[in-house]
């Protein structure tokens, strides 16, 4: 952990190198003097560039127009400066994505992939800024109650795994309330002796929960959520 004014961009510095591994970053991380050191470790990665960067441009490949992608090309920088901190080659990547109607251009060092896998790779990493702001929004974690890294890995995990014990009970027994709503019941009848078909039926007057034939609904408890 980190004071708040730290920039994400000194991570790069703290993060083990696996190489043939594939590093996948925002355009917030584009420093060329450690993505070389990626390079230089036999990893790949694949960041988003920032604009504006002048390139010169050595070789251009077809690319799927259909499916967004509007070039594909190995540059090199062009800069002196930027010469000097990446002295290889790079592939630069431009699609378009429709989702989000934005303009994507993406550097890497991988001159294998095709330019769809490497537009996919970029794309799969919104996952992971989805699950954080999935935990902001829906774990209880307004407090900390260590500071060590086993200590906050711990309580997360515990959160989540009672988040998850919660939508598979809202799953199995067909409840409608929302899972906010449910969390809240949970937190009050966290002590009760009773099945959690009784408890979230007496709270929100629901009758006709679907009965599961797994034991498991019929042994889920509160206690220890």
């Amino acid at each position: 952990m980190t004071e708040a004014h730290v920039a994400d961009l000194r991570m790069l510095d703290e993060i083990p190198i696996h190489p043939g591994a594939h590093y996948v970053m925002d355009r917030g991380y584009m420093d060329f003097v450690r993505l070389y050191r990626l390079h230089q470790g036999g990893s790949f990665f694949v960041v988003r560039c920032k604009e504006p960067v002048s390139f010169n441009v050595l070789e251009r490949r077809r690319v799927d127009e259909s499916k967004g992608y509007k070039c594909d090309q190995t540059v090199r920088l062009k800069s002196n400066s930027s010469k000097k901190s990446f002295p290889q080659s790079l592939r630069k990547v431009r699609l378009f994505d429709a989702e989000n109607k934005v303009m994507l251009v993406l550097l890497t060092n991988n001159f294998s992939a095709s330019a769809e896998v490497i537009g996919h790779l970029y794309k799969k990493r919104w996952q992971v800024e989805l699950f954080f702001k999935w935990i902001k929004q829906h774990l209880r974690l307004r407090t900390f109650y260590g500071r060590s890294v086993n200590a906050v890995r711990c309580q997360i995990w515990c959160a989540i795994c009672a988040y998850l014990q919660v939508a598979i009970l809202k799953k199995q027994i067909g409840i409608k309330k929302s899972m906010n709503e449910i969390l809240q019941i949970v937190s009050v009848s966290i002590f009760e002796q009773a099945s959690a078909q009784e408890i979230l039926a007496a709270e929100t007057g629901e009758t006709n929960m679907t009965p599961d034939r797994n034991e498991f609904q019929n042994s889920f408890e509160f206690n220890g959520i």
